[in-house]
């Protein structure tokens, strides 16, 4: 997922466990969504994961605990509104 995830980018928190290393409680919500400022290319110390993301939540997670989320789409839509006719009023 390293290379698929950018700075930028949604990840999903599916993983809110305790912290595998020390058991401390973690500050992540799972089901809430992140935004990744940066990606450290090198193997978290569990072992699962060959990249830590940084998501401004203390310091970076394993990459594990997230999902990467769809873009969203850019193109705009086009939407036509319809707007009430005027009526005359007669004297």
């Amino acid at each position: 997922m390293s290379d698929a995830v950018g700075p930028g980018d949604l990840v999903l928190c599916v993983n809110a466990a305790p912290n595998h290393a020390t058991g401390h409680p973690v500050p992540l919500v799972a089901g809430e969504t992140y935004r990744v400022y940066g990606v450290y290319e090198f193997a978290c110390p569990c072992g699962r994961g060959d990249a830590l993301l940084d998501i401004n939540v203390d310091f970076a997670w394993c990459q594990t605990r997230f999902r990467l989320l769809p873009k969203p789409k850019t193109e705009p839509v086009i939407r036509r509104v319809s707007a009430p006719k005027e009526k005359e009023t007669v004297e």
